[in-house]
C-alpha cells in the first residue's frame, strides 16, 4: 500500500497522500490513514533529506493539518462516495464519470488551499543540498515512470501497457473478468489517445516551475501565495497541444468506463456497489470523533 501511494507523490504535493489514502481506493484504509503521520514524514524525508528540526517542525504541522482532513474532509468523502455508488447502482454515464473526475479535482484543490501556508513555511527552510537531493529523487522517479509507461518502446507496445494497466485496474474494482470482457477492454484501452509521453514532460515542466519558485523565497508571504497558485493551477503553463490531447484522453476514457459498465452482469455490478459501500463505511468511521465512537460503542 505504501509504495504505490509514494511513487504517486511529488515533493511540491507531499501531502497529497491523504487525498490518495482516501480516493484511490486503498482496500486498508481504515489500518493505514492513522499511521500517515509517519508516511507522510518518510517521505518528506526521502525527497529532502530532512534535518531532525525539519522533521519535528514537519509532523507538528503535519499533524495539525491531519486531525483537519480527518474530521472535516473525510465525512464529504464518504458522502461523495455515496453519491457515486449511486450513480454507478442506475447505470454510469459519460457524465456521471466526469463528475467524479471533476470531484477528486475539487477536493484536492480545498486540500492544498488549506495546506499552501504550512508547505510554504517548510519549504522556506530547505537548503540548496536538499533541492539537490529533491532533484536526484525526481530523476529517479523520472526514470521510473518512463520505463513503467513504456515510453522508450513502440507505440504498439506503449499501447499495450496502456491496456494492462487500465485492465488491471478495473479487476481490482470489479474482481473477476471473463476472457471475452478482458478483450474488450484490453481494445478500448489500446485505442486510448497516447498521453503519457506528453505526461511525462508536462511532469517535467512542472519540476522546472517548483525549483524556479523556490528560487523566489525572499518574501514568506509572497512566496507562500505563489506556491498555493502552483498547486491550485496546473494546468498554467501547459502546451496547448497537451492541453487538447489531456481533454480528449479524458473524455475517451470516461467513455471506456461507460462502456465496461454495460459489459459487467448484475453479480459484477453488485461486487462494486460492495467496495464502495466498505469504502464508505471506512470513511464514516474514521470521521467519527472519539467522544463519538466511545458512546457508540456503548
Amino acid at each position: 500500500m505504501t509504495s504505490k501511494w509514494l511513487k504517486l507523490i511529488g515533493a511540491p504535493a507531499i501531502l497529497l497522500v491523504l487525498l490518495l489514502a482516501t480516493l484511490a481506493g486503498c482496500s486498508m484504509v481504515r489500518i493505514g490513514y492513522p499511521q500517515l503521520d509517519v508516511i507522510a514524514v518518510w517521505a518528506a524525508d526521502d525527497y529532502f533529506d530532512l534535518e531532525p528540526e525539519q522533521k519535528q517542525e514537519f509532523r507538528r504541522r503535519f499533524g495539525r493539518f491531519h486531525e483537519w482532513h480527518r474530521y472535516e474532509q473525510l465525512p464529504d468523502y464518504a458522502a461523495f462516495l455515496a453519491e457515486a455508488k449511486a450513480r454507478l447502482q442506475k447505470g454510469i454515464t459519460r457524465e456521471d464519470a466526469l463528475w467524479v473526475t471533476n470531484g477528486v479535482r475539487t477536493r484536492y484543490r480545498t486540500l492544498v488551499t488549506y495546506v499552501a501556508d504550512d508547505a510554504a513555511a517548510m519549504l522556506m527552510s530547505v537548503t540548496p543540498e536538499q533541492l539537490d537531493a529533491l532533484q536526484r529523487r525526481w530523476e529517479k522517479d523520472n526514470r521510473r515512470f518512463v520505463r513503467e509507461y513504456r515510453l522508450e518502446a513502440s507505440v504498439e507496445e506503449q499501447r499495450r501497457a496502456t491496456g494492462r494497466r487500465t485492465l488491471s485496474r478495473i479487476r481490482d474494482l470489479v474482481g473477476h473478468l471473463d476472457d471475452e470482457q478482458e478483450q474488450e477492454i484490453l481494445a478500448w484501452a489500446g485505442a486510448l489517445p497516447l498521453i503519457h509521453g506528453p505526461r511525462h514532460q508536462d511532469r517535467l515542466r512542472r519540476q522546472r516551475e517548483f525549483l524556479q519558485l523556490m528560487s523566489q523565497r525572499d518574501d514568506a508571504g509572497r512566496f507562500a501565495a505563489r506556491l498555493r497558485n502552483y498547486f491550485s493551477n496546473w494546468e498554467e503553463g501547459r502546451d496547448p497541444a497537451y492541453n487538447r490531447l489531456f481533454n480528449e484522453w479524458t473524455q475517451q476514457q470516461a467513455d471506456l468506463y461507460v462502456a465496461v459498465d454495460r459489459i459487467l452482469l448484475p453479480l459484477q455490478r453488485e461486487a462494486v456497489a460492495e467496495r464502495v459501500q466498505v469504502y464508505i463505511d471506512d470513511l464514516t468511521q474514521l470521521a467519527q470523533r472519539p467522544a463519538a465512537q466511545a458512546a457508540g460503542g456503548r
